[in-house]
């Protein structure tokens, strides 16, 4: 099932996540819708607050990535409660872009490891290293569950200049291929 994409200036992408436990109602048909949704915008990963869920679950997908990036090609996964255990490397400029914050792409810095600690969509923990392209959107996702989004890291300046951008995806004035939902409430599962 395609869900609604929350949209840039509701409360749920400013707020922290909640790990979850196996007893979460139908993780593997969320994960799938969650997949599904995701493609069906266009993206690459999608973070259960970007579907109006409180919950610290993501979906990846990096393959669109596999020309420039042959090593995106079949990073696909599902991460339940992530934490990263370690960052390392140097920061790198990539143009991140974002299906919550459509219209708007920008040169965003991180570093280029990272190692992850979640548990799978069978509740099994698993640890995983990612580098380059992988790490990126694994880091893109992962913001959302901390309650930030990419141009939370970009320098005030050019926030101030996004700012008329950001103002028409809250007012609800940005059109979208995909179902956008503007309100400001949560709802829970």
């Amino acid at each position: 099932m395609i869900l609604p994409i929350v949209g840039y200036g509701h409360s749920i992408l400013r707020k922290p996540t909640q790990d979850i436990d196996n007893t979460y109602p139908d993780i593997k048909q969320l994960i799938d819708d969650m997949f599904e949704t995701m493609y069906s915008a266009y993206g690459v990963g999608l973070a259960a607050p970007q579907i109006n869920l409180p919950i610290s679950l993501l979906v990846i997908d990096a393959t669109p990535f596999k020309e420039k990036y042959p090593e995106a090609e079949g990073f696909k996964i599902a991460m339940i409660n992530p934490h990263i255990i370690e960052e390392s490397g140097k920061e790198w400029a990539f143009e991140e872009g974002c299906l919550s914050v459509p219209g708007i792409h920008e040169d965003v810095m991180r570093k280029s490891n990272v190692t992850v600690k979640f548990l799978d969509s069978d509740f099994n923990e698993q640890t995983i290293g990612l580098d380059g392209v992988k790490a990126r959107v694994f880091q893109h996702e992962y913001d959302h569950l901390q309650g930030k989004v990419f141009v939370d890291r970009l320098s005030n300046i050019r926030r101030a200049f996004l700012k008329r951008k950001l103002n028409e995806i809250v007012n609800g004035s940005v059109r979208v291929d995909y179902k956008m939902l503007r309100s400001i409430k949560p709802k829970h599962r």
